[in-house]
């Protein structure tokens, strides 16, 4: 199961603060563990809103609002992109992350072909297989 790690985001990371050497290490140390056990697929931190922009879907076009936005619970600072036999296991190795007391995430299942069914009909399921060894490519 592949599950995606929701870093939220906060007042020290909307504010761009940087974390010191020893946090880096700490989460470095901390990706390097679940790269030799095969659990991490990918993991970045996210700039502040300030240099992002929401894109909001209308009956005729879109809008665009441009960061920063206030400070919520539904704000990003960081991902990550595992690979576990559990949510379970998921949570396991997300208890062990080297965070400061207070902060949050949030974890959550990704979709896996079978879980469309029928509706991810086999021309679907190809060109998804395509797009993802074109991305492989990059």
């Amino acid at each position: 199961m592949r599950f995606m790690v929701i870093v939220k985001a906060n007042g020290d990371t909307e504010a761009g603060k940087m974390p010191s050497t020893e946090r880096l290490a700490a989460m470095g140390q901390f990706n390097e563990e679940m790269a030799k056990a095969g659990v991490i697929e990918a993991g970045e931190g996210l700039h502040p809103t300030v240099k992002g922009a929401r894109v909001k879907y209308g009956a005729s076009e879109a809008s665009v609002a441009r960061g920063p936005f206030d400070l919520s619970p539904d704000l990003i600072a960081g991902f990550w992109l595992i690979k576990t036999a559990s949510l379970d296991e998921a949570i396991a190795w997300m208890k062990r992350a080297p965070f400061d007391p207070g902060s949050e995430i949030e974890i959550r299942q990704v979709f896996s072909a079978e879980d469309f069914g029928e509706a991810f009909t086999p021309e679907l399921r190809e060109q998804e297989e395509r797009t993802r060894a074109h991305a492989a490519k990059k």
